[in-house]
């Protein structure tokens, strides 16, 4: 069977959402015959023929007496392809926050819209919030059609509108489906009223959905829970026992794995995994609760986390985050404490600084505002008394997200979603080379060049760096074949030590970037999970990083060899070479891609150059 689908629809009010998912677990039978008769029941009561299925998920009093959802109310059921758990959020504004909490661990919203009104403020504000909350998947379902007598003009009027607000988020996957909720076209069986729909109904729709992909399997993160030792016993292998427990946040867990703990920094190997019941297993995944032993022993308790040596996750005390504030006792101002709780690790934390609010029907940002209230989202500095073990929100949503404790009352006044580390203004003021000496402050970025040895990664970007010295903008060429003689010279080839070269080359450009400087990056970095990796570092956006992919043939490389590398490689004499006797993992998704037919090293030098300058807009 595919794996569990978490859903959350969203919409504006009256758009169908509790009479959609009533239909769908109507019509895939996953009622009792009990709640049934009692919809019925209430439906007769009211003077309806027909039974109201949005009285199935609302279950308040108030609800249904004023037709509207106000609490999220979760429903399960399962179909032979797959198991659902459904969460019915409300379309108020003023139930802001109750909308976040159910589509926080979602895998697809759907988002209704009536198609007879067409794409209004709340739909906006919803899709905005999916998209805020690294929802992978948005299915827009246009609901009564049958009002708008099926037609098709509407429904590709409406995609349109829709698509053109759409691409101002980041949405990876978006789909439109056609659908009456009340007569059940479109929902689980495709509908005879609209022929000119080439698409499946949304059940089948959902039944198809891959998300195993959208789990992070790169960074390993295991945030312990509990340190188990068993009581005293005479049986010597029991009373040995020390044993991590926790929820495994992302990444892959196998025996004999190499692993660092933070904050320590200690490293050791994995001896053994236990899953559910006590079973040992050779390998855990993203999602699965477990323990494991190590076989050093070190000092580990709650709230520590356990990594891989080479792909760590950040370690602050002051980060950028939004939040959406959920109490109307308090407000959230600078300067407020609180109890952050993350991951398994709790500490103290201080509002340092509200950047914004953010108007999310509007999408505008309220610089001047003071603070935030009930239901509001704003964007925020925190400072923490311990550092956090976190990575972006949008990388990770285990180790992104957290919650603020009021210390007073021990009530949840916000939750929260990581951004990345706080980026320091850094105060550099460069002075160009012109004659009037003219001032200027600058961005900084890492251009990161990967490619083959002989692609022409070198040539491009000295030429790159020398057009951007020559612009007045500062720029530094860190060249992979000269830092193996200075800051890597204790490095191998090793896929161990390649890791370590290129994450040693990105903390490197990081701090020249955070200093106002284009950090040029020249370096074979052949590994697509080093590469993220250093994306990663740079915080997500807050130092821009560009990977710029030359994509020279190896057959060319090897015609040019300029150093004879490939010639000795082939001959045996080196080992380890890259394009030869070791992978070279070409990048899913370069900001450009450099080929020989772009033409010379200066002509692909300017390309780079229209790119940084698109960035820095």
């Amino acid at each position: 069977m595919a794996a569990l689908l978490r859903i959350a629809t969203a919409g504006s009010v009256d758009d169908g959402k509790s009479t959609l998912i009533g239909r769908l677990l109507y019509d895939s039978k996953a009622i009792f015959e009990d709640q049934l008769t009692a919809v019925e029941n209430t439906s007769r009561s009211r003077g309806q023929d027909v039974p109201d299925l949005a009285l199935l998920t609302d279950g308040l009093r108030a609800e249904r007496e004023q037709g509207i959802t106000i609490d999220v109310a979760y429903r399960y059921f399962a179909t032979p392809k797959r198991k659902f758990i459904i969460a019915d959020t409300p379309g108020h504004i003023q139930y802001t926050r109750n909308m976040v909490t159910g589509a926080s661990t979602a895998d697809v919203a759907l988002i209704l819209i009536d198609a007879r009104n067409g794409v209004l403020e709340q739909s906006r504000r919803h899709a905005f919030l999916a998209s805020l909350l690294g929802i992978p998947h948005l299915v827009i379902c246009i609901n009564k059609m049958d009002l708008v007598e099926y037609s098709e003009e509407r429904f590709k009027e409406i995609r349109e509108e829709f698509r053109r607000f759409a691409m101002k988020l980041e949405i990876a996957d978006l789909s439109f489906i056609p659908v009456s909720a009340l007569t059940g076209d479109n929902v689980v069986q495709r509908s005879a009223a609209m022929p000119w729909y080439e698409g499946t109904s949304l059940l089948h729709h959902l039944e198809e959905i891959h998300v195993a992909s959208d789990r992070n399997l790169i960074d390993v993160r295991f945030p312990v829970q509990y340190v188990i030792r068993p009581h005293q016993s005479s049986h010597a292998t029991l009373h040995d026992f020390r044993g991590y427990a926790g929820t495994l946040a992302g990444g892959v867990i196998r025996l004999g794995d190499e692993v660092t703990v933070l904050p320590s920094g200690f490293t050791t190997k994995v001896s053994a995994v236990w899953g559910p019941g006590g079973k040992k297993i050779e390998e855990a995944f993203a999602g699965q609760a477990l323990t494991i032993e190590l076989e050093d022993d070190i000092d580990i308790t709650r709230g520590d986390l356990i990594c891989r040596p080479h792909n760590r996750p950040h370690v602050a005390q002051d980060i950028d985050a939004m939040v959406c504030w959920l109490t109307s006792e308090t407000q959230l101002t600078p300067g407020a404490r609180y109890t952050i709780q993350h991951t398994t690790r709790s500490t103290r934390a201080v509002v340092r600084e509200l950047d914004y609010r953010l108007d999310v029907n509007t999408l505008h940002r309220d610089e001047e505002a003071e603070g935030l209230t009930l239901n509001e989202i704003g964007r925020i500095r925190l400072r923490t008394q311990q550092p956090l073990l976190f990575d972006a929100y949008r990388r990770s949503r285990d180790t992104g997200s957290f919650i603020l404790v009021d210390e007073a009352t021990n009530n949840t006044v916000a939750a929260g979603m990581i951004t990345g580390p706080t980026q320091h203004d850094a105060k550099v003021v460069w002075h160009s080379g012109s004659v009037q000496r003219t001032e200027r402050s600058t961005t900084g970025m890492t251009v990161w060049l990967t490619g083959l040895s002989g692609s022409g990664k070198s040539t491009v970007a000295a030429e790159l760096e020398r057009r951007l010295v020559a612009s007045g903008r500062p720029a530094y060429l860190l060249d992979g074949d000269n830092l193996r003689h200075g800051l890597n010279a204790d490095l191998s080839f090793s896929a161990e030590d390649r890791a370590e070269n290129v994450r040693r080359v990105g903390e490197v450009a990081k701090l020249l970037a955070d200093a106002g400087v284009v950090a040029i990056v020249s370096l074979v970095s052949p590994y697509e999970a080093d590469r993220q990796q250093v994306r990663a570092s740079h915080g997500e956006g807050s130092l821009p990083f560009l990977e710029i992919f030359v994509d020279t043939p190896l057959e060319v490389c090897e015609q040019r060899d300029p150093k004879g590398m490939y010639a000795k490689a082939r001959a045996g004499e080196i080992k380890n070479f890259t394009g030869v006797d070791d992978p070279y993992e070409a990048p899913s998704a370069p900001h450009l891609r450099l080929r020989p037919e772009d033409g010379d090293a200066a002509a692909q030098a300017a390309l780079v150059l229209e790119l940084i300058e698109r960035i820095s807009e």
